[in-house]
């Protein structure tokens, strides 16, 4: 008993203190703030359950960005192979019910005021297209901040293919955001 409290305050101690820096992420990763909550507190389940694995000394927010990552990377897997169901009994009760088209509000998917402190439409939308694998490697090394050793232990893959995805990534959003960065004055227009 002693032991498992003791493993519960060590945890809270190093876990807590990342917890804006992994929902921002899985915001990102998930375009959708129920999801991302979701994940974070699916990574965190993980990582309590598998503290005990964890070398202290080693670095714990790459060992915690890695089990965010793996579980996205697994739901964004079963996700993909687990077909839409409809269950048309359901539909067919909710359209009895449905609000005239003027009263239903749009729906946008994920809450973007998360991302207004950093990001503006015009470079969410270029992040959105991006595939998985590039957005999510631009995002852990120019907004998290991760070395591309720790990249290539979080995803799973070479550091090569880090630098690879990495430079691949941010050209394809320099090209995306050519129009908007010569709009805003980052680029001067050509004479």
């Amino acid at each position: 008993m002693a032991d498992e409290t003791q493993k519960i305050q060590d945890f809270e101690a190093i876990a807590f203190q990342y917890m804006d820096s992994l929902y921002s992420t899985a915001l990102r990763f998930t375009r959708n703030a129920e999801e991302a909550e979701d994940l974070v507190q699916d990574t965190y389940l993980r990582a309590f359950r598998f503290f005990d694995k964890f070398q202290e000394g080693t670095n714990f927010k790459a060992w915690i960005f890695k089990i965010l990552t793996n579980t996205f990377i697994n739901r964004y897997r079963k996700k993909v192979r687990t077909p839409q169901q409809v269950q048309l009994d359901k539909v067919a009760y909710g359209l009895e019910n449905e609000e005239p088209v003027e009263q239903v509000a749009e729906w946008t998917g994920f809450d973007e005021s998360k991302y207004e402190e950093l990001f503006d439409d015009d470079i969410t939308a270029a992040l959105s297209q991006l595939s998985e694998d590039f957005r999510m490697v631009v995002l852990l090394a120019d907004i998290e901040g991760f070395s591309y050793k720790e990249i290539a232990e979080i995803i799973g893959r070479p550091s090569g293919t880090v630098m690879s995805r990495l430079f691949r990534g941010r050209r394809m959003l320099q090209r995306i955001l050519d129009k908007y960065a010569r709009r805003e004055g980052y680029i001067r227009q050509s004479v």
